[in-house]
């Protein structure tokens, strides 16, 4: 059975708001079915969500939210109705966050990926509004990063993408040792099997391999330059 026929049926059974499902399934806990059905249903949510902060719903946005999710033609009901469910309800995004939160710790490589996915459908239409930039900043709040976490995060997809120095967190002053023990650990926190025993769908597991390679990317750009 297929994450999203899990999701239709779970939302046939609730007959509740998203907020209060996600609320529900935080409260106690979760088995890793439940987990990554409640997981993706947040996700689907915030995307809802993110997709209107710059004031319009997109084609392309809604095209990048494919590309996130594999979803087969078949089952694009069952993520509509997450959408359709979203729109109607009167909390607001920072609900959905809160609730995320709870189900990971606070930082976790897991909100990580949630962050690079909304960050993936807030690029998608060739510009990145001040409502996206705000949204995603109080996301990340919720899911316990600081602002300079924010700022690397961010860094991997708009405005200083290519300084790796931010991708890794770390001063330009650093030394190379002290940018090599700060590497190894993103290498650690972010190794696909941490996200397979989070219980997250493959997608998100697909995006920390991506994170990966950009992290190894930016501290072998910055071995090239001290070696220079």
């Amino acid at each position: 059975m297929s994450i999203w026929t899990l999701i239709g049926e779970r939302l046939t059974a609730i007959g509740e708001s998203v907020s209060q499902f996600l609320q529900k399934v935080a409260a106690r806990p979760a088995t890793p079915p439940e987990m990554s059905v409640a997981f993706s249903i947040g996700m689907i949510a915030l995307s809802a969500k993110m997709a209107k902060a710059d004031g319009v719903v997109s084609e392309t946005e809604i095209a990048a939210f494919k590309q996130v999710f594999h979803v087969p033609d078949h089952e694009l009901s069952a993520v509509a109705r997450v959408f359709n469910l979203a729109k109607q309800d009167v909390a607001g995004f920072e609900a959905y966050a809160a609730q995320m939160a709870k189900l990971f710790e606070p930082g976790s490589t897991v909100l990580e990926d949630v962050l690079d996915g909304l960050f993936h459908i807030a690029k998608a239409d060739g510009a990145f509004h001040p409502g996206e930039h705000g949204f995603l900043e109080h996301v990340a709040g919720a899911f316990g990063f600081s602002p300079q976490d924010f700022v690397r995060i961010r860094a991997r997809h708009v405005v200083i993408k290519n300084d790796p120095y931010v991708i890794l967190g770390v001063d330009h002053a650093a030394s190379l040792a002290e940018i090599k023990m700060r590497y190894r650990n993103l290498v650690r926190e972010n190794h696909p099997d941490r996200h397979i025993a989070a219980g997250v769908p493959q997608e998100m597991i697909d995006l920390a391999t991506e994170r990966l390679q950009t992290i190894n990317e930016a501290y072998d750009q910055i071995e090239r330059e001290r070696a220079a």
